[in-house]
C-alpha cells in the first residue's frame, strides 16, 4: 500500500513503534515568552505588541493589530473560552509563531517604488508560455497561460503561425510536433486572468510568422479582445519606458516591427527544436532555409502593395509598444547602437553568455535603458531551464523560463518573484542602475566587501505527517529529515550548508544556526530544502522554498514549504529565526 506525499512510501500496517515528536516550543521561544510576560503565564496585547516591535522589527504594528492576532488565535484554539480570554499562553504564542499567514517570513505587500521605467525592474517572464510539457510534442493550450498568470507571471510569449489554409492564426511551437491552439482562445484567456494575481502590466512577446493580412487580423483580434486594456503608445517616438504604475491593468505588446514579409532573420527568437538551432545545424536545414528565403523574398514584393493599403496593418505596427530585435548585426552593435528610443533585445542563453564574457560592461549599460530578454537554448527539449542568476547579475529584466520545467532553477525564479508582494515586478538594485564617476558599472565577478551578515537559525519542522495513518508505517520507512540551507546570488555569496539529520520523527528538531556573509544581499536568495535521508537509496525530497534575502523579516518566523512544482505543501512549515548583523 502506498500513499503519495512527495516521495514517501507507506508500508504494511504493523506494530513497529515510530518515534513521534509532538513539537514542544524550542528553548528560544520559551525564553522569549518569559521575557515579554515578565515571568507570568499569559501574554497580553500590549506585551505582544512590544514583542512584535522589538523582537520582530515590525515598527508599524499597533495595539489593535496585536489584539486581532490574539482574537484569531483564541478563536481557533479555545472555542469555549474565546470570549473570556484576551491573552495568549505559551502554547498559543507558539502556535502564532508557527502560523505563516500571521507570521510570514517576507513582506506580503507591494512596497517598492513602482514609478520608474520598466527597464528598472526584473520582470516575471515565461518562455513558450502556451506549452503543457516538452518542446517537441506536448500540447499547445491556454491552460499554461492561465496558470502562469495566476502565479503572477507578467510576460508571456506567443508564437503566431498561419493555419493550413492561411486564413486564421494558430499558436504553436514551429518546426516541432506540438498540436496548436487558436490565437483567439489564448487572447480571451489572457484577458480573463491577466490581473488575477497582480494589477501590473502583462507584456505579450509575440514571435510573428504571419503574412501582412494575418498581422492585420491579429491586430483586430487583440483590439476587440483587450479593448481598453490594450496599451497604445501616445506617440511613436517614446524616449523612455513607462512605469509599471503607469501601465496598471494594461496589456503591452512587444514584437519586431513588421516589414511586410516573412523573411526569417538569422538567430531569431524561434527555438527550432529538433530541426535547427545555434547548437545543431545540417546541410539539409541550410537548404530548407534557402528555399524559404527565396520564396518569401518573392512574397515580399507581392505583399508591399497590400501593406500600404491596409489600415489595420498600420494598426498592428502602432500597437507594438516595445519594439524588439535580435543580434543579427553582431553582439556589440546590438548592445551599443542607440537609436534614440528604447527597445527589447532577445538573446538565446548561449549568445547571452558570450555577450557577458566579451562585453559585460556594455550588457549592463544596455539594460539600464533597454529590455534584455534571455531564452533557453533549443536543445532543452525537455523544457529544462538555465540558472536565472546568469541573467539577473547583468541586469537582464526578462529571464524567460519554461514554467513547466521543474527543478532548482525554477525554484529560484519562484523565489525571486515572491519579492515585492508577488506582483511580478522586482526593482533592480540601485547599484545596477547608477554608474560611478568614471562611468564604471557593477561587475558581478568583482571581489566586493562584505555588506551584511545574515544569521539563520533552523529550529524545527512539522506537517509531513498530515493525512497519514502513523500506525501503518514501518520503521524502515520513517523519515530521517535534514535541511539544506544556503545562498544563491553573485559568485562570492554562493554557499550551501546543512543540518544534522533527525532520525525517526515526523516533527524534526534541529536547533542549528548558520551565518552567511553577503557582498550583494540585494541579489541574494535564501535557499531552503528538506530531505529524508534514505541510505543506500537516493534521499527523498521533502520540500523547498527560496526567499529574497532583503525581503526577510527579522525575528522568529514560520516558513512554508513547496513541492517540486512550486505548489504549497499543505501544513508543512519550518520554524526559523532571521537576524541581520
Amino acid at each position: 500500500m502506498k500513499k503519495d506525499m512527495g516521495r514517501y512510501k507507506m508500508g504494511l500496517c504493523c506494530n513497529d513503534k515510530l518515534r513521534i515528536n509532538r513539537g514542544a516550543p524550542p528553548p528560544d521561544v520559551v525564553t522569549t515568552f518569559v521575557e515579554y510576560t515578565e515571568g507570568r503565564n499569559h501574554l497580553t496585547a500590549e506585551q505582544l505588541c512590544r514583542f512584535l516591535v522589538e523582537a520582530q522589527d515590525e515598527t508599524e504594528v499597533s495595539l489593535s493589530d496585536a489584539e486581532k492576532i490574539i482574537e484569531r488565535i483564541t478563536c481557533a484554539r479555545h472555542h469555549i473560552t474565546k470570549f473570556l480570554r484576551h491573552t495568549l499562553n505559551l502554547d498559543d504564542f507558539f502556535s502564532f509563531l508557527f502560523s505563516d499567514d500571521m507570521n510570514h517570513p517576507i513582506d506580503s505587500k507591494v512596497h517598492q517604488d513602482m514609478d520608474s521605467p520598466l527597464s528598472h525592474y526584473f520582470i516575471y517572464t515565461s518562455h513558450n508560455s502556451y506549452l503543457t510539457g516538452n518542446q517537441i510534442n506536448s500540447e499547445c493550450s491556454d491552460v499554461p497561460l492561465i496558470k502562469a498568470l495566476k502565479r503572477g507571471v507578467r510576460a508571456l510569449e506567443l508564437d503566431l503561425w498561419p493555419n493550413s489554409t492561411k486564413d486564421d492564426i494558430l499558436v504553436l511551437h514551429g518546426w516541432a510536433w506540438t498540436p496548436p491552439v487558436d490565437l483567439i482562445k489564448c487572447l480571451r484567456s489572457i484577458k480573463d486572468h491577466a490581473f488575477s494575481a497582480s494589477p501590473y502590466p502583462v507584456i505579450l512577446t509575440l514571435e510573428d510568422h504571419l503574412t501582412p493580412d494575418l498581422q492585420a487580423k491579429a491586430a483586430e483580434m487583440m483590439k476587440e479582445t483587450f479593448m481598453d486594456m490594450l496599451y497604445f503608445p501616445e506617440s511613436s517616438g517614446l524616449k523612455d519606458f513607462p512605469s509599471p504604475e503607469d501601465l496598471k491593468y494594461r496589456v503591452v505588446i512587444s514584437t519586431k516591427p513588421p516589414k511586410g514579409n516573412l523573411k526569417k532573420e538569422k538567430d531569431s527568437e524561434s527555438d527550432v527544436s529538433g530541426k535547427a538551432s545555434s547548437d545543431v545545424s545540417t546541410d539539409k536545414v541550410d537548404d530548407e532555409k534557402t528555399e524559404e528565403e527565396t520564396s518569401e523574398t518573392k512574397n515580399e514584393k507581392d505583399g508591399s502593395d497590400q501593406e500600404s493599403s491596409n489600415l489595420d496593418f498600420v494598426t498592428y505596427s502602432r500597437l507594438i509598444a516595445i519594439p524588439s530585435g535580435n543580434a543579427k548585426n553582431g553582439l556589440k552593435d546590438s548592445l551599443t547602437n542607440d537609436n534614440g528610443g528604447f527597445r527589447r533585445l532577445s538573446l538565446r542563453e548561449q549568445k547571452f553568455k558570450k555577450a557577458t564574457e566579451m562585453y559585460g560592461t556594455e550588457v549592463l549599460k544596455f539594460t539600464q535603458k533597454n529590455l534584455l530578454r534571455i531564452y533557453p537554448k533549443a536543445t532543452r527539449v525537455n523544457s529544462s531551464n538555465y540558472r536565472p542568476y546568469n541573467g539577473w547579475m547583468y541586469g537582464a529584466q526578462m529571464v524567460a523560463f519554461n514554467m513547466q520545467g521543474y527543478g532548482r532553477a525554477l525554484w529560484m525564479m519562484h523565489g525571486m518573484f515572491r519579492g515585492n508582494g508577488g506582483c511580478g515586478y522586482v526593482k533592480k538594485p540601485d547599484f545596477m542602475m547608477n554608474n560611478g564617476l568614471g562611468g564604471e558599472v557593477f561587475d558581478p565577478k568583482a571581489k566586493l566587501p562584505v555588506k551584511t551578515t545574515l544569521k539563520v537559525k533552523i529550529y524545527m519542522g512539522k506537517g509531513w505527517d498530515s493525512g497519514f495513518q502513523r500506525t501503518c508505517f514501518n520503521t524502515w520507512s520513517s523519515p530521517n529529515f535534514y535541511t539544506r540551507v544556503g545562498i544563491t546570488g553573485v559568485r562570492a555569496d554562493k554557499v550551501m550548508k546543512k543540518t544534522k539529520k533527525e532520525d525517526n520523527t515526523w516533527e524534526p528538531f534541529w536547533n542549528e544556526e548558520f551565518e552567511f556573509h553577503l557582498t550583494a544581499p540585494e541579489l541574494a536568495l535564501l535557499r531552503i530544502e528538506v530531505h529524508d535521508y534514505n541510505m543506500p537509496e537516493k534521499d527523498d525530497f521533502s520540500g523547498q522554498t527560496c526567499l529574497p534575502v532583503t525581503e526577510l523579516r527579522q525575528g522568529i518566523r514560520s516558513v512554508p514549504l513547496y513541492d517540486r512544482k512550486g505548489e504549497r505543501l499543505v501544513a508543512v512549515a519550518l520554524l526559523m529565526r532571521f537576524q541581520f548583523v
